[in-house]
């Protein structure tokens, strides 16, 4: 399976939108999409920095790894 992104669970629970999120983090409304639909192959760790300070959580709310047989 790999890594499971629950950025928009996230998001939800704060009441956030995409929109908000991209003007508060600094990243483009295109780029945060693409990270919480998992079309991404990376993240910069200063991305993943100001997502969780936005949010007010850590990187494991955000991402989780699954195995094959979860």
């Amino acid at each position: 399976m790999g890594i499971v992104i629950n950025l928009d669970r996230v998001m939800r629970q704060r009441g956030i939108s995409l929109n908000e999120l991209s003007e508060r983090v600094g990243v483009s409304v295109v780029n945060l999409s693409r990270i919480k639909t998992g079309k991404v192959k990376a993240i910069r760790f200063s991305t993943l920095e100001a997502l969780c300070e936005v949010l007010d959580c850590q990187p494991g709310d955000i991402m989780r790894h699954e195995h094959a047989g979860t």
